[in-house]
């Protein structure tokens, strides 16, 4: 079986340029795509709701009580909260831990290098291996190292917006979706 690999291998490599071509965009042909599966309204109003009452309560007490909460990735993570919550990336591990190694990344990223095209890059490409390495993927936590690098913050925004936050955005998710006989939520806490 290796043996067919690498001699498939060595024949991509032979071919001329025009046909490793063709063979490269042939990848990315994809193929056929699941039918969609229908969606029940009681499922997409509950969805509706779950995330209206989890980002309404993190921007209440972040409007009414000056409690520094509110990043836009948590409205990404609301996403895989309440429409997406039996996928791993939407574990509660993964939700705190991707977006608090994601901002530690964009933090350190900005206090060492500022804010430049190529410091947003290598804070978010931190934020992907930092991931990674401690097993908390989570795409929101992207865009809570770029907007770290961007927006220029202290060490303080790892703590508050960014944990307190997705810690805050788990707890409702957990009280909420549980309300539901179609829904469990975590599949598992770390």
């Amino acid at each position: 079986m290796e043996e067919n690999k690498s001699s498939a291998s060595a024949a991509y490599l032979k071919k001329p340029s025009p046909a490793i071509l063709s063979l490269y965009l042939c990848k990315m042909r994809g193929g056929k795509c699941p039918a969609p599966q229908p969606v029940q309204l009681k499922n997409l109003l509950f969805t509706g709701v779950g995330s209206f009452l989890a980002i309404g309560l993190i921007a209440l007490l972040n409007t009414n009580h000056s409690l520094p909460l509110l990043v836009p990735s948590l409205g990404a993570s609301a996403v895989l909260l309440f429409a997406a919550c039996h996928v791993p990336m939407a574990q509660p591990r993964n939700v705190i831990g991707g977006h608090t190694v994601s901002a530690i990344a964009g933090v350190i990223t900005y206090q060492l290098f500022g804010n430049d095209w190529w410091t947003v890059a290598l804070g978010v490409s931190l934020a992907i291996l930092s991931m990674n390495l401690t097993h908390t993927l989570h795409p929101p936590g992207g865009a809570t190292a770029f907007m770290a690098v961007f927006t220029r913050q202290d060490f303080s925004y790892i703590f508050s917006p960014v944990a307190l936050g997705a810690a805050l955005l788990v707890l409702i998710a957990a009280l909420f979706n549980n309300c539901s006989s179609q829904r469990k939520y975590p599949d598992y806490w770390f």
